[in-house]
This record gives structure tokens, sequence and C-alpha cells, in this order.
């Protein structure tokens, strides 16, 4: 037990060290480099008159942040819906969360139901539909045999959403159909210095919701029944577990789109990087893996940047495919 926690001591220091270096990074780098003084300035010692610090301030912390909350609520999203569904291939993304909030932020942004036009309505909107979409596959697996019928109902979902997105894209204004569209490519330049502290908030929200479910978890891992006998309300479990994945997916995907496959991998990754089962080392390594993937993919689009202006969500994808091809080849 000594072993197995001072690992997680030692693996998540070295992760939260080597996020907030690579985090520094990522202020210094833009259109045009910072130094790391400028960027020191631009946080700490903030002076308006000066360009490099408003550049840090006004546009790339917020971007910074960003990436980093994204990163955390995706990847314990995943985690979640892993330990929920018993499958290692379960996450929003592909068990179609993502589909429900874009499904209702198109409603929202491209049609006649414009009552969620502003940025509190669209965060909202978007929980309903990671909500909606989460009660919709939740009550799916108590009809299916097997968790690959699952996965792929929620494929189906996917792409049903899709469908009725494609319907609605026909027939929206051009003005609001390029907003969607820019939208959909997934980005973290979106959310303004003052949005900060609401995605901070809900963000914060609910990951400590998903800390307060480890020991349910934990149990659920030995099985619906045996949980149950062992004092766990599965039904209640399963409810605040899409809830919690609703809010955290909810507003993920209103500020940046919708970011595909990092609520997969990084969860596979942390359980075999520390070789535990117990869920509260697994969320805390999830929430900095996954903010040091999106990070790690930013810095990338930066250096890129002169060459390709690569959208976020392409970039997630050309990393995640090939590692959900390996988890398939290795466990099935």
């Amino acid at each position: 037990m000594n072993r197995s926690r001072t690992k997680f001591w030692q693996l998540s220091i070295f992760l939260t060290i080597l996020l907030v270096g690579i985090a520094v990074l990522d202020l210094m780098l833009g259109s045009f480099a910072l130094s790391f003084t400028d960027v020191l300035n631009g946080l700490f010692n903030y002076n308006e008159n000066s360009t490099a610090q408003l550049t840090v301030r006004i546009f790339r912390f917020p971007r910074v942040v960003t990436a980093i909350l994204a990163g955390a609520a995706l990847s314990i999203s995943g985690l979640l819906m892993q330990t929920l569904f018993q499958n290692p291939l379960a996450g929003p993304y592909v068990l179609g969360i993502n589909s429900g909030s874009s499904l209702m932020v198109a409603l929202s942004t491209m049609s006649s139901f414009y009552f969620f036009g502003s940025d509190l309505g669209i965060v909202l909107a978007a929980m309903v539909g990671a909500f909606g979409a989460g009660v919709f596959i939740l009550f799916s697996s108590l009809f299916t045999k097997n968790k690959v019928s699952l996965l792929l109902i929620g494929i189906m979902f996917g792409s049903f959403t899709g469908a009725i997105i494609s319907v609605i894209q026909a027939y929206a204004d051009p003005n609001n159909l390029k907003t969607f569209m820019l939208w959909s490519f997934g980005s973290l330049q979106g959310v303004e210095f003052d949005q900060l502290g609401m995605l901070t908030l809900i963000v914060a929200i609910g990951s400590v919701f998903s800390l307060l479910l480890v020991k349910p978890l934990n149990l659920m891992l030995l099985g619906d029944k045996n949980a149950s006998l062992l004092g766990v309300n599965v039904k209640s479990i399963r409810f605040l577990i899409i809830l919690v994945t609703a809010i955290l997916t909810g507003v993920v995907t209103a500020f940046c789109g919708p970011i595909a496959f990092v609520g997969l991998v990084v969860p596979n990754m942390i359980k075999m990087l520390y070789k535990t089962t117990n869920h509260y080392h697994l969320l805390v390594g999830s929430l900095l893996g996954g903010a040091l993937l999106i990070v790690v993919c930013d810095v990338s689009m930066q250096l890129l940047m002169p060459l390709i202006n690569l959208p976020l969500n392409a970039l997630t994808a050309l990393i995640g495919a090939p590692v959900v091809m390996w988890i398939i080849m290795k466990k099935f």
C-alpha cells in the first residue's frame, strides 16, 4: 500500500511539474515569441500599457487555462464512463455525449429556437444535450447483452444527431452556420479572460463531485450486484456519474467545441502508468494527464502555425485514433 501511494505521489508530482513547464512554454509561444520575464510580469505584475504583458493576460493566459481545464474535464469524464460501463473504449465522444451537446448547441445557434443566445445559455444547452445523451446511453445499456453493442449504439446515436445537425445546417443563416462550423472544429481561443471564472467554477464543481464518488466507483469495479451487496445504491451512482459527465463534457463542449478522443485515451494511459484501480489515484492522474495532453496539443499548434493551421479537434484525433486502435488490438 505504501509503495502504491509513493508511486502515486511521484508520478503526480512529475506530471504537475511537466504540466507547469509546458504551460509556461505555451504562454511564450504564439504569433510572436515572448520572454519568460514577459510571462511573469503579465501574470503577476500586469501593466496594460505593455504590449507583451497585454498579450499574456488577455490572449494567451485564457487560452492556456482553458486547455488545462478542458483536458482535465474530458479525461475525468472518460474515466467515469469507462468505470460505469466497465469498458476501456467508453468515453464521452465514443458514446455520443459530445454529440448530444453539439446537437443542442446547433439548435440554440442555428435554428428558430434561439432561446439560448447568451454565453450562459449555450453552456446550459450543451449540458442539457450531454445529460440527455448520457441518459439515453444509460437507458440503452439496460437492453444490450454486451458492452460492444452499447458502443455501437453510441456510434449510431452520434451518426443520428450528426444527420439532424446537417439538416439544421442546410436551412441555417450563413452567418450562424459559419459560427457553428468554426465552433465544431474545436478551439481554445473562444474563452475570454472574464469568462474563465465561470469555466473554472463549473469544472471545479464537477471534479469535486467526481472525487466524492471514489468509494462507490472502486466498489463498482466488482460488478453491479456485488456493489449493491456492499451497500452501493447503483441506480443513484449511475445517475450521479451521468450528471457529473454531463456537467464536465457540456461546459467544455460549449466553450471549446467537440474535442475528440481525450476522454478515451488519457484514462487508459493513466491506468497503464499508475497500475492501480484506486479511483482517487486514477482521477488525479487523469486530471493531470488530460490537462497535459491538451496543453501539448496547443504547443504543437503554435509551433506548426507558420506551416499549417490545425484545428484542435483534428490534432486530438490524429493523436487519439492510433492509440484507440492499439487499445482495441491489445485488449480485444
